[in-house]
């Protein structure tokens, strides 16, 4: 029982304090570690999430235009969630996590919503967050059901998913001396 309550501190604290939490939808209990699977980023496959904690879940929001997409998480599913250190970034717990979709305007995502817009950065459209949250995105409820410190010796680390925003590719010549200031001497004026 205390081993239990103390695991239970351990996630609600860590994910508090963690800025992003690596979710990987669609496992059962013990089916493996997140951030495993092809960087393809489809389902399953483990994919850092913004999130906030409320009221003893974290929540996230997304598969909307402009937001975050949420593969393989599922309502009445199970999720596999690793929060990772703030400080050094390395792994502190990982938790199974039972999946609930929030009814948009029921009590339950009112509340919700309102601690997420005011964690969302970059809104293009503040005003009317809510309404398009409602209309267009999921927000997800992820209930811790078990937890674990001990983690396998491998590391979980993969490519990103594949997007527009991914830039892997040569550096271009220019930019070292850029970076280490060996270009020209600039006038004083």
């Amino acid at each position: 029982m205390t081993e239990h309550l103390l695991g239970r501190a351990l996630v609600e604290e860590a994910t508090k304090k963690s800025g992003l939490i690596w979710v990987r939808g669609g496992v059962a209990e013990g089916d493996g570690a997140p951030g495993a699977g092809d960087p393809s980023g489809g389902p399953g496959d483990g994919r850092a999430l913004w999130h906030i904690w409320h009221e003893g879940a974290a929540h996230v929001v997304g598969d909307g235009p402009g937001e975050q997409p949420l593969p393989g998480l599922r309502a009445g599913g199970s999720a596999e969630v690793t929060v990772r250190s703030k400080d050094k970034g390395g792994r502190l717990v990982a938790w199974t996590a039972t999946v609930t979709e929030l009814e948009p305007g029921s009590e339950a995502w009112e509340s919700a919503v309102t601690e997420l817009k005011s964690k969302r950065l970059n809104a293009t459209d503040t005003e009317g967050l809510r309404e398009r949250w409602a209309r267009e995105c999921r927000v997800l409820r992820l209930d811790p059901v078990s937890s674990t410190t001990s983690h396998s010796d491998g590391s979980l680390a993969a490519p990103p998913a594949v997007s527009p925003a991914t830039t892997r590719g040569a550096v271009p010549a220019g930019l070292p001396r850029l970076l280490l200031g060996r270009g020209r001497k600039r006038g004083r004026g």
